[in-house]
């Protein structure tokens, strides 16, 4: 479909290069913004056309969504990767550094209101917010003042995929505090995965490595507990 014609955030260098970089020039371009809006209404139209109106029907009813996704806004990470029917699906919230704290009341609406019965926590390999957190100061003043502001709340990480796992682990410790109730009761799991489509962790490009479930970051406790979980969940079904 459409290449990347928007800005994306790329890893900073501490040298020479800005905290936060574009693949396409120093400027937005109206000329291909007009283009890229033919092209997404000539898409939609063939999307809504596709689903049909009895889709959009039950669509209206409401949303009942098994799963609050909490991940970034860079334009590579999309629900595409996670989910072939999104739709009623997924409660997504998106920021830079896929951040829980910057978006509380989304991630509040979604757990509590919309009773999603997984909260799930993406990071991403390459993530441009990751490394303009691990910047220096210097290189942090350059930026906006509300773009300063989220980076505080990702903390101490390093500009690597390591950053990116310390990310994820900080949000998931937060969520599971600010939930610890519906945790406790086993209304909720709280997962927390890296999107590696670099392959940074040598398990493959594309990959979605789950890391860290209510908080235990132990790759075999990991497997058991979802294993476990899922069991559990199939045994109730019936």
């Amino acid at each position: 479909m459409f290449k990347k014609l928007s800005a994306v955030l790329l890893a900073a260098s501490f040298v020479a290069a800005p905290v936060f970089a574009n693949d396409h020039g120093e400027h937005g371009d109206a000329a291909v913004a007009q283009a890229f809006i033919k092209e997404i209404q000539a898409d939609q139209s063939g999307y809504a056309g596709m689903k049909g109106a009895a889709f959009f029907q039950e669509l209206s009813k409401g949303q009942k969504p098994r799963a609050t996704v909490v991940t970034c806004s860079d334009s590579r990470v999309h629900t595409n990767m996670l989910d072939k029917t999104p739709e009623g699906d997924l409660f997504m919230i998106r920021n830079i550094g896929n951040q829980a704290a910057t978006a509380l009341g989304s991630v509040q609406y979604g757990v509590n209101h919309l009773n999603s019965s997984l909260l799930l926590i993406i990071g991403h390999s390459k993530c441009g917010a990751i490394a303009a957190a691990a910047a220096s100061d210097s290189d942090k003043a350059k930026l906006e003042a509300p773009i300063q502001k989220e980076l505080q709340t990702i903390g101490k990480v390093t500009a690597d995929i390591e950053g990116v796992k310390t990310n994820v682990n900080n949000q998931v410790a937060a969520a599971k505090k600010e939930f610890a109730d519906k945790v406790k009761a086993g209304h909720l799991i709280i997962v927390g995965a890296v999107y590696d489509f670099a392959n940074d962790m040598k398990q493959g490009p594309g990959k979605l490595n789950v890391i860290n479930v209510n908080g235990e970051t132990d790759a075999a406790k990991i497997t058991a507990a979802l294993s476990a979980k899922a069991a559990a969940s199939e045994h109730a079904h019936h």
